[in-house]
């Protein structure tokens, strides 16, 4: 169940977080005015589960590489995986990649503007799609990122947490209603909304002191309760995850010094882990080769990014 704003909780989310915005704001080189729809789209992929900081340099580097959809889809997908560095899962890149081509192939090279071809896009989902037509073009949709999310359920119905992992048709619905209809001041109020949840209502240290939603926010009235299943970080050390990436770096390393690849020894011992169970380098091996993340060589018999 989900509150409705008040008249009062209304005039914070519309006019008060907005200004709030327009003062606090982090200059980030992806909000420019100059950046393309394309330069939206890779910086949205990029940033799914990875923190701004870490984006920003990524992503002045692809897009002077690679500016225009036509650019990435000519690259190898062994040149892309390299310069996806440490965003962590790479199988996104080659989305990337396979997106630049569908928009090549299909749309003139141009990036498409309507919700429908968005999301018919690989890698493009209902928030990547949204995200670009609300703050590229102005467009009344709702933006619902997690800190979105978090923001309004603490703010309206005084929860610390979404209850789903995706927003269901109900929020979607009551966060398409309370959005103005102009849609430039909508945009300025998902953009406000997902600023406040990184900077200041932050997921498990938010600054509740200094935050000035909260004479009206639900979740302060309430004494602040604590969800049972709070977000937890995912384990990384000693999973596949890790073996995965501990292949892909070795892997990337390779390629940059020369392109020939490793052996399978090698590729196995990088995947070795303290605490792995035995069979982890190899399962991983073969799931990489079986994505295409990886490729083997019978000639060389040596493993390599895909070509």
């Amino acid at each position: 169940m989900f509150t409705n704003p008040t008249a009062e909780a209304s005039k914070v989310l519309l006019h008060d977080l907005p200004r709030w915005f327009a003062s606090n704001k982090r200059d980030l080189p992806m909000r420019h005015d100059d950046v393309s729809d394309w330069g939206t789209l890779v910086f949205e992929i990029m940033s799914q589960q990875t923190p701004v900081t870490r984006v920003q340099p990524i992503w002045l580097e692809w897009m002077r590489r690679w500016p225009a959809p036509a650019d990435l889809a000519a690259a190898s997908s062994a040149d892309i995986l390299v310069a996806w560095a440490n965003l962590g899962y790479p199988s996104r890149a080659l989305r990337l990649k396979n997106c630049a081509g569908t928009i090549v192939e299909k749309h003139d090279g141009q990036v498409p503007l309507t919700m429908k071809e968005l999301t018919l896009l690989p890698g493009v989902g209902t928030y990547t799609a949204s995200a670009l037509l609300a703050f590229r073009h102005g467009i009344r949709v709702p933006v619902l990122d997690t800190n979105v999310r978090r923001v309004l359920v603490r703010f309206l119905d005084g929860r610390e947490f979404p209850p789903h992992s995706t927003p269901s048709k109900a929020e979607t619905a009551r966060a398409d209603a309370l959005l103005p209809e102009d849609g430039a001041h909508a945009a300025q109020v998902s953009m406000a909304l997902m600023e406040f949840g990184a900077l200041v209502c932050t997921q498990l240290s938010p600054h509740c002191e200094e935050c000035l939603m909260r004479a009206q926010c639900a979740w302060a009235a309430a004494g602040f309760p604590k969800d049972e299943k709070r977000p937890t970080p995912q384990p990384y050390t000693g999973t596949d995850r890790q073996a995965r990436g501990r292949i892909m770096k070795a892997l990337r390393a390779a390629h940059f010094e020369g392109g020939e690849g490793l052996t399978k020894r090698r590729v196995l011992d990088a995947a070795r882990l303290d605490g792995g169970d035995r069979y982890q380098p190899t399962r991983v091996y073969r799931a990489l080769l079986k994505e295409g993340m990886i490729a083997y060589d019978e000639d060389t018999r040596r493993v390599t990014l895909p070509r």
